[in-house]
């Protein structure tokens, strides 16, 4: 999800992965990673990214975290109902 947000919001804005690369400095292959799903962003970069973007941050903190919860449960067979137990949880509080 977060990467193909930040794909989106880099081809908007009319930059190339070097550019946001050497914004967050950090080479372009872990962007190109970032982009395509296959690493995942640090949350210290997501500050750097939203304002260059001028996004929210919160925006995309959102989804860096929908993005950690997913990863984490993706191949655990009872996710959903722990998944739902998490969110019942946090309604409750």
């Amino acid at each position: 999800m977060l990467g193909a947000k930040l794909k989106e919001l880099r081809e908007i804005n009319g930059y190339v992965q070097r550019q946001i690369a050497a914004e967050l400095e950090v080479d372009t292959a872990y962007i190109s990673k970032v982009e395509n799903d296959e690493k995942p962003l640090s949350k210290s970069h997501l500050k750097k990214i939203a304002k260059l973007f001028k996004v929210a941050e919160k925006e995309l903190v959102v989804i860096w975290l929908a993005d950690k919860i997913l990863n984490t449960i993706h191949d655990e067979e009872n996710k959903q109902q722990a998944l739902q137990l998490a969110l019942n949880t946090l309604t409750k509080s």
